[in-house]
């Protein structure tokens, strides 16, 4: 176990006081909760601000703190540090259990029930429960080491309720925790809120500082996903702007990554006039002729086209464009654009309006999880991959990252309501000709 722990530091650089410590930590001196979490607060802000090797370190601190909670004696808990300590484990990504454990055996009253009694409820699942009790609770420690990570807390419970009071919650995490994963983590999650209250400049804000900060983040990619979201639903000339304004602290991959997401989710929308301008972007951003990042622009220009008057060229383009350039989700698509192409075009029948199948997925069974986590854009992703590491304040009643990690495509079924809309209205007309 040291050994491979000296290979994880020696690999990232990371600290050599962390060394010493839990060096000492397996001598005759015990290594302090509190100094242990120190050390992982520091490896997960590195995570976020592009240090990746640290990853696999923040797993191995977060078992070697596990391990030190449980062997610690209750009179460690007499020190505030300590508690904290355990708190903040648990909120990091820890083991939900060591805090029922620690919380079952505080008999001194060393933990504030409160407190302990809504993360329990919290990492169960129940976000919602918690937010009265908590709501009441948190701002005593709006100034104590425990305070961001609780009103992140606050904020993921209330998010599916009230967005407008999660937001608050969160601009008090972020505020009393700059350059931290707690940041990055409320920063990015105001933007999809701010998109669900319906107020894009408050959510354009919080994208900019995004982009200013954390572009190295390994959720980058779930934050690329939630501004093409914002930018799609409320785009307009003054949208436009400040989509700009953000785009330019990114390199000229990102924006055309940006681009590329931008002009499928508005393909797939209908909003023809953005789809053409964000495809006509990304493929001046292509790095040459015939590129990947050229092809899908082409791609989700031809898509807006379908419902047209230019449907026969629009289907001859998409049909033009080879299997292997396209994702198993743009494969998909494609196959819903030509249906719903060929239903316009195929004359009504008596019996039944036309109606564009369902695109079926023939993808293996087991590989439906796998590519719900593709890329919708290039399928290299400059952001990167979104990892499996822990993040502050996840658990099973995190809406905002249930629906980040969402199955399926709900874009396209969108795409194939609007198209059997259409042929709907086009063969009512015909019919209405015809008599």
């Amino acid at each position: 176990m040291l050994k491979r722990l000296g290979v994880i530091l020696a690999a990232s650089a990371l600290a050599v006081p962390l060394a010493t410590g839990l060096a000492r930590a397996n001598g005759s001196e015990e290594l302090a909760p509190f100094k242990m979490i120190r050390s992982l607060q520091y490896v997960q802000d590195s995570v976020v601000l592009g240090d990746h090797s640290a990853i696999e370190m923040q797993r191995f601190m977060l078992g070697a703190i596990d391990e030190r909670l449980r062997a610690a004696d209750p009179s460690a808990f007499r020190d505030p540090r300590n508690v904290d300590a355990a708190l903040v484990y648990v909120m990091s990504g820890g083991n939900p259990a060591t805090l029922d454990f620690l919380a079952d055996r505080d008999v001194e009253g060393n933990f504030d029930s409160r407190v302990t009694d809504a993360l329990r409820q919290y990492l169960n699942g129940k976000g919602p429960l918690i937010v009265e009790n908590l709501s009441k609770a948190a701002p005593e420690y709006k100034n104590a080491r425990i305070g961001p990570y609780l009103f992140l807390i606050l904020g993921n419970a209330t998010s599916q309720q009230d967005p407008v009071a999660a937001m608050k919650y969160y601009d008090w995490a972020r505020l009393t925790a700059p350059g931290t994963i707690i940041e990055e983590a409320a920063l990015r999650r105001s933007v999809s809120l701010a998109a669900r209250a319906n107020d894009p400049e408050k959510g354009f804000r919080y994208a900019l500082n995004y982009a200013r900060r954390y572009l190295t983040s390994p959720y980058a990619s779930q934050f690329a996903d939630l501004f093409v979201e914002l930018a799609v639903v409320h785009f307009d000339e003054k949208a436009e702007k400040r989509v700009s304004e953000i785009l330019a602290f990114m390199d000229d991959a990102r924006q055309r990554e940006v681009y590329l997401r931008v002009a499928r989710r508005a393909a797939i929308a209908g909003k023809q006039a953005l789809a053409r301008l964000a495809s006509k972007r990304a493929e001046d951003l292509a790095e040459e002729s015939g590129s990947q990042s050229q092809v899908l622009a082409s791609f989700y220009e031809g898509l807006v086209a379908v419902p047209s008057d230019d449907v026969f060229a629009a289907t001859q383009t998409l049909s033009a464009i080879p299997d292997e350039k396209l994702s198993p989700r743009d494969r998909a698509l494609r196959e819903a654009a030509k249906a719903i192409a060929d239903a316009v075009v195929r004359p009504p029948l008596d019996e039944s309006s036309a109606q564009a199948p369902a695109s079926k997925d023939d993808r293996p069974a087991g590989e439906e999880s796998q590519a719900a986590a593709e890329e919708t854009g290039s399928g290299i992703s400059p952001f990167g991959q979104t990892v499996d590491a822990p993040s502050p304040g996840a658990s099973d009643g995190d809406a905002i990252a249930a629906d980040a990690a969402r199955s399926g495509d709900p874009v396209l079924d969108g795409f194939l309501a609007s198209g059997r809309s259409k042929i709907e209205q086009i063969d009512a007309l015909l019919k209405e000709e015809g008599q």
